[in-house]
């Protein structure tokens, strides 16, 4: 057999069920080893958007998945994927096309020395010389990419190699390795548990599921402690939950990072506490924190890299909660005061209030519109920029829904990923939430949507302008725009040439109509906002010199 074929079994002894692509030469044994074999081919516009696929559908379904890319420019093309794979713990396969063996070194045409261009990013890189050895590479990768803190692997496949003649050997799976905790630790976390008046946890993405949230919810209620999701992780617990201490990331009011600062230990849970998550290394504190921290991460690289931890587990996070997680305790009055005060506050802080901008609707309106109405188990997905503020501060996520956004802030985000959830979970209502900015990025992949009959529905924030920039820039320099304007094209036509159902909301119009209209079209459909840019964000208006 050839090493491509011997390639594909090792994809399906993985259990992968499909790859993201955009063809190229250097790989064209590998694409013919993947006809007939059962693992669908999902041909994307833009290596950037293919990548982007493959981080949702691991966030989706917490499996390495796998996305194919050419040599030189593909691979360039996808390294803001690697990036986002890595900045946002996600594992994933990159396959990339390389030069053959003869012309490797010789600076041949788009030839690139993928060790040193995705070294700083990936877990792994590795370049096969041999054939025969592909089976055990691709057996390393899948494990590096899931194992500890999970992240993104390069293969690079050199042209030639793809063709190497091979034994027909049976595809390698190597277990993942799991790290554990003592009875000693569980008795000594419980302990600094049963001292505080004001406990607080940090929930993160190693959570993510049925399973993970499930741990969270029983520890939580049993151990009466209030939870906090780390940034882009809202999913993990009910927001509707007395329990529910917000959302980590950009924007928290200085009342909210007040309330949270007065915790007497704070229990990081399944996140690497980054510089969002943490909200700017506050909390907890760089250095030496203001109150005791428990962080419990399946990799001991995140845990006392910045702030000192007083208990650090190297440990399933699931099972650490399910352990901790079997019986209710009897608490403090302290601590009931804890979380009515933190419950009242995000109570107040959620509610939406509509601000009636004269330049736009008011995206608010539109996003609030769609909680309401939206089925349960909606995925969720974001792009980078202020349009999706309001859905991180008013959407009432249960984990009945998947929230997927790019950690790393990337825009153009937000429609592969919601194309790649339509694929994978079609049962479900994918939203996506992109503004003009980001949706020209990869917009292009709705017609990756309509090739595999996947119904995304893409609301679009349309208002000119790279709105968290200007934020950004009328703070720093008020009154000089600079590089942050628009021009458009019409994006109800843009949207109707990919076949898409259009509903255009001018100011005036009838939110609450359109939006029930939007949901209800059965195939992929497209809310066009014509938004305001004053009313630019959940978390205050633009205001020009």
């Amino acid at each position: 057999m050839r090493a491509a074929d011997a390639l594909v079994r090792s994809l399906t002894a993985h259990g992968v069920q499909r790859v993201y692509c955009v063809p190229g030469e250097s790989y064209l044994t590998l694409l013919d080893a993947l006809h007939g074999s059962g693992i669908e081919v999902i041909v994307c516009r833009h290596e950037g958007g293919a990548g982007f696929m493959a981080v949702a559908e691991a966030k989706l379904t917490g499996r390495p998945t796998v996305c194919a890319v050419s040599r030189g420019p593909g691979a360039t093309n996808a390294a803001i994927a690697v990036h986002v794979a890595e900045q946002d713990a996600v594992p994933v396969i990159f396959l990339v096309g390389q030069v053959s063996r003869e012309e490797r070194g010789r600076g041949a045409f788009q030839e690139v020395d993928y060790t040193q261009f995705f070294g700083a990013m990936a877990k792994g890189v590795w370049e096969p010389a041999d054939g025969a050895k592909l089976v055990e590479v691709m057996a390393r990768a899948f494990r590096l990419a899931a194992e500890g803190q999970p992240g993104p692997v390069v293969i690079s496949l050199l042209e030639d190699m793809l063709g190497d003649v091979v034994d027909e050997v049976a595809a390698l799976v190597f277990p993942v390795a799991r790290a554990h905790y003592s009875l000693d630790d569980l008795t000594r976390l419980q302990a600094m548990i049963d001292r505080a008046e004001r406990p607080l946890v940090i929930a993160g993405a190693a959570l993510r599921g049925a399973k993970g949230a499930a741990a969270l919810q029983r520890f939580a209620e049993g151990q009466r402690i209030p939870v906090a999701c780390s940034w882009k992780n809202q999913d993990v617990f009910d927001n509707a939950s007395a329990l529910y201490a917000g959302h980590l990331g950009f924007g928290n009011p200085p009342a909210h990072r007040k309330i949270l600062a007065e915790a007497d230990l704070i229990i990081a849970v399944g996140t690497r506490l980054g510089d969002i998550g943490s909200l700017n290394y506050t909390l907890p504190r760089a250095g030496e924190p203001d109150q005791p921290v428990i962080h419990i991460y399946g990799d001991g690289k995140p845990i006392g890299k910045v702030s000192r931890t007083e208990l650090g587990l190297v440990a399933d996070p699931v099972a650490v909660l399910q352990a901790l997680g079997q019986d209710a305790r009897v608490v403090s009055s302290a601590r009931e005061a804890w979380i009515s005060r933190l419950s009242s506050f995000i109570a107040e802080f959620r509610a939406f209030t509509p601000v009636n901008p004269t330049d736009g609707v008011d995206f608010g309106t539109v996003v609030a519109a769609l909680a309401r109405h939206a089925p349960a188990t909606a995925v969720i997905t974001t792009d980078a920029g202020n349009m999706s503020s309001w859905v991180h501060r008013h959407w009432t996520m249960t984990p009945a829904n998947t929230l997927l956004g790019a950690i790393a802030g990337a825009m153009g985000f937000g429609v592969p990923s919601a194309v790649a959830a339509a694929i994978v979970q079609p049962e479900r209502t994918a939203i996506c939430f992109v503004g003009d900015g980001g949706v020209l990025m990869t917009g292009q992949e709705i017609a990756t949507a309509m090739q595999y009959g996947a119904a995304p529905k893409i609301v679009l924030s349309d208002n000119g302008i790279y709105g968290t920039i200007r934020t950004h820039q009328e703070r720093e320099f008020p009154g000089r725009v600079s590089g942050t304007m628009l021009t458009n094209p019409d994006f109800t036509q843009w949207g109707e040439s990919f076949g898409l159902r259009v509903f255009r909301l001018e100011m005036g119009g009838d939110v609450e109509a359109m939006v029930q209209a939007f949901l209800a079209e059965k195939g992929p459909a497209l809310l066009h906002v014509r938004s305001s840019r004053q009313a630019l964000s959940a978390f205050g208006q633009l205001k020009t010199a």
